[in-house]
């Protein structure tokens, strides 16, 4: 059974799909950069001193506050 965490929690390497989000308002940002319902994102890696992290999805890397990838639910 799939088991439901946010992408803050992820392990480099890790891949999941998105599920939803927990924050209306910044749900649209992420949406406008790729992260929509179903969409495979991998965990490429945390900065030095843990945020920001980078991520992939939609076909390229992105940047998010560690904030802000705690509101991406996932499914892995």
């Amino acid at each position: 059974m799939a088991r439901q965490k946010n992408v803050s929690q992820m392990k480099p390497g890790e891949v999941g799909i998105v599920a939803g989000f927990t924050d209306d308002h910044l749900s649209v940002k992420l949406m406008e950069m790729g992260c929509l319902p179903g969409a495979a994102v991998r965990f490429n890696f945390t900065a030095p001193f843990g945020d920001p992290v980078c991520i992939s999805v939609s076909g390229y890397e992105l940047s998010l506050r560690l904030e802000e990838a705690a509101t991406i639910s996932i499914l892995n």
